[in-house]
């Protein structure tokens, strides 16, 4: 009988199941059982690090999320955080809804997450009965802990994917995770709590359960892809997943409308296959259940969160398109997203992402290449419609950022890559050692360096001054620090004052998700559209809103200082009967916040006037001082953000910083 020679080695002879001995022949059953075992083996090996690719992304996120500390648009709050406030803590919490919360412009669900996650976290904290300022500071920071979660899903989804593109032998998949980790734009962005975030979580989700096995070549193979074990639980999953982020951002449908249509095609003659009517039926049958059931669910949020129905995603065509307000908000040149919108999203990977933009158009037969193909005219179709908008903005093609590193991700691998072996293919998908290693180095160090910038250094002064108001408040009145109480309408000890008045760009820094307390009253410039004027009228044009009206510079250059007299305290009529004179009325806060370009214009309604004339609000009795301020950055296009961020005390009130300093002054004068 012929029997294999005994492998050479004890490590060789343990894998061929015997030590000491030569190997007797199996029989079917023992092959078959070994095969198996392999298998399960196997498969435990691919869970397990599965489980640890998704805990290391976790880790790395958490920490992601501890280390961003900077200011970059409000939307991150304006459109999550304020309303999440007011879902956990009422209406009379001190919420700012923006005019979008008050048309119904925006979904309930993106701010129930935050909102149940801030009640869960009060409830729990309150129930251990822990001290009012740590509450406060856990509170400021679950948000982003939370995105941090969204986050990771993001870069775990996007490996996924691209593993099951390319393979599991492959490197494009690690590369892909290791573009998206190294990614800046993904480390400035993905923990902030925009809906573009959670968006883009959704869409690689629901692209990674998507069954892509519709695209097969139908003619070479008769398998009904969607009734084969498991796959139509993964449509659903897909499906739904898809229908959140298009409810989010109705925006997002432009991808699906791509992905499905072309899945459509391909089960049809036009798509060179015959046609596959039961696979067909079960698409559109659970599209329009799945659809169905989210539109319910959110139906139902919104009705919990406005008080009636309303369908958001049709306000928001309705005011974009009829009233046309975006460009309220900026005109941006169609080449935008072209020219600076995906530049800034891939950053140093945008060489590989226009390779595997122009490589994904050529088609083959291969499954593989359907699936790139799909994904590149997603990027393509969405970046150009949403180019003929008039207001663009990066955030708004976010969602395609994880299907750009796949498609460049073997043009990473193979250019940064070589076989490890020189007998190996250049394509070969085996074990690789690196190359352009200088190169790949300052890839890296410039991603980094770029992304420890925008998350420490750009604009980190609107987001601690905050943290220096709160903390004056908690020291100055510690009797008011209710988070879970509404303010009293007949004012409470801390809220018988104006604590802070923000003299700013309109939302320049968060609001009540970092003030926390209700009784921490404070008043910001605002700029509500002009939905009151007619479109097209001149009125619409030349519609200034407050903050507009504030930074209006007259003849001689100057600002503010008609604004100051004229709105913020206007005068009162005088009684000529009782010979009682005019006088400034409204309310003086004990902070004013403002970038330091303002404090010409502070001191010159209050203290000194312009030009030899007498300072209107002279008589009002502020002097200003210095009692915070805070770098923030090296740059900023917005000539009214430019230069730190102060704090003046105007010496009205007890018990604050200029109080301290005044007196501090006083008695080194004294000592002199």
């Amino acid at each position: 009988m012929n029997s294999k020679p005994a492998p050479e080695g004890l490590p060789g002879r343990h894998e061929a199941g015997f030590v000491g001995e030569p190997p007797r022949p199996k029989s079917k059953r023992e092959e078959k059982h070994e095969t198996t075992r392999r298998y399960e083996v196997h498969a435990q090996v691919a869970a397990a690090q599965v489980g640890d690719i998704l805990r290391v992304l976790l880790l790395f996120r958490f920490i992601n999320a501890l280390c961003v500390r900077t200011f970059f648009q409000p939307d991150e709050y304006f459109q999550a955080l304020e309303p999440a406030w007011r879902v956990a803590f009422g209406a009379d919490s001190g919420a700012w809804l923006t005019w979008e919360w008050q048309h119904q412009l925006r979904s309930s669900l993106h701010p129930a997450i935050f909102g149940l996650a801030y009640k869960a976290a009060e409830s729990l904290m309150s129930s251990l009965s822990l001290f009012p300022p740590f509450k406060a500071l856990m509170l400021v920071a679950l948000p982003r802990t939370l995105q941090a979660v969204f986050a990771a899903l993001a870069d775990f989804y996007t490996w996924k994917l691209a593993m099951d593109i390319y393979g599991r032998q492959s490197n494009a998949p690690w590369a892909a995770l290791w573009m998206t980790v190294l990614n800046p734009w993904q480390w400035y962005c993905s923990t902030r709590t925009f809906s573009n975030s959670l968006e883009t979580t959704l869409t690689i989700a629901a692209l990674c359960y998507w069954p892509w096995e519709v695209l097969i070549d139908t003619k070479a193979s008769r398998s009904q892809p969607l009734q084969q074990e498991g796959r139509l639980s993964s449509l659903r999953i897909s499906l739904v997943l898809a229908a959140v982020a298009v409810l989010l951002r109705p925006t997002n449908l432009l991808i699906w409308l791509v992905v499905s249509g072309l899945s459509l095609i391909r089960l049809t003659p036009l798509g060179n296959s015959p046609l596959q009517t039961s696979t067909i039926v079960i698409l559109l049958r659970e599209s329009i259940i799945c659809g169905a059931t989210v539109l319910a669910v959110s139906l139902i949020s919104d009705r919990l969160y406005f008080g009636f129905w309303t369908f958001p995603p049709y306000k928001w065509f309705y005011f974009n398109i009829s009233q046309s307000l975006a460009v309220f908000y900026g005109r941006m040149p169609w080449h935008y997203y072209v020219s600076q919108g995906v530049p800034l999203l891939t950053t140093t990977f945008l060489p590989f992402t226009i390779v595997g933009l122009y490589k994904a158009t050529s088609s083959t037969n291969t499954l593989q290449s359907r699936i790139l193909k799909t994904l590149n005219l997603s990027v393509l179709t969405m970046i150009t419609i949403l180019s003929f908008i008039s207001h663009k903005e990066v955030r708004f093609i976010y969602p395609l950022l994880p299907m750009l590193h796949i498609l460049s991700a073997p043009y990473f691998t193979a250019f940064f890559t070589q076989p490890a072996s020189s007998s190996a293919a250049p394509s070969s998908d085996g074990p690789v050692s690196l190359r352009r290693k200088l190169t790949l180095a300052n890839l890296i160090s410039l991603n980094i360096l770029l992304a420890g910038y925008l998350s420490l250094f750009h604009q980190p002064a609107p987001l601690s001054v905050l943290s220096f108001l709160r903390t004056e408040f908690e020291r100055i009145h510690p009797d008011a620090l209710d988070i879970d109480v509404p303010a009293s309408p007949q004012g409470g000890k801390g809220e018988k004052e104006l604590f802070a008045l923000f003299l700013t760009p309109c939302h320049s820094t968060p609001w009540r998700s970092h003030l926390v307390y209700p009784a921490l009253r404070a008043r910001a410039l605002t700029c509500e559209p002009p939905l009151h004027i007619a479109r097209g009228t001149k009125e619409r044009e030349t519609y200034l809103d407050e903050a507009d009206r504030f930074y209006l510079k007259d003849a001689d250059g100057m600002y503010g200082v008609r604004f100051l007299g004229e709105e913020m305290w206007p005068l009162a009529a005088g009684n000529e009967s009782t010979g009682t004179a005019k006088r400034r009325v409204g309310e003086v806060p004990r902070y004013i916040v403002g970038f330091e370009g303002i404090e010409p214009v502070l001191r010159a309604f209050f203290e000194h006037g312009n030009d030899g004339k007498e300072a209107p609000g002279k008589e009002m009795g502020v002097t200003l001082t210095r009692v915070w301020s805070a770098w923030n950055g090296a740059f900023n296009e917005d000539w009214r953000r430019r230069g730190r961020l102060v704090v003046w005390d105007t010496g009205l009130y007890q018990g604050s910083r200029g109080e301290e300093n005044r007196e501090e002054e006083g008695r080194v004068v004294d000592e002199l």
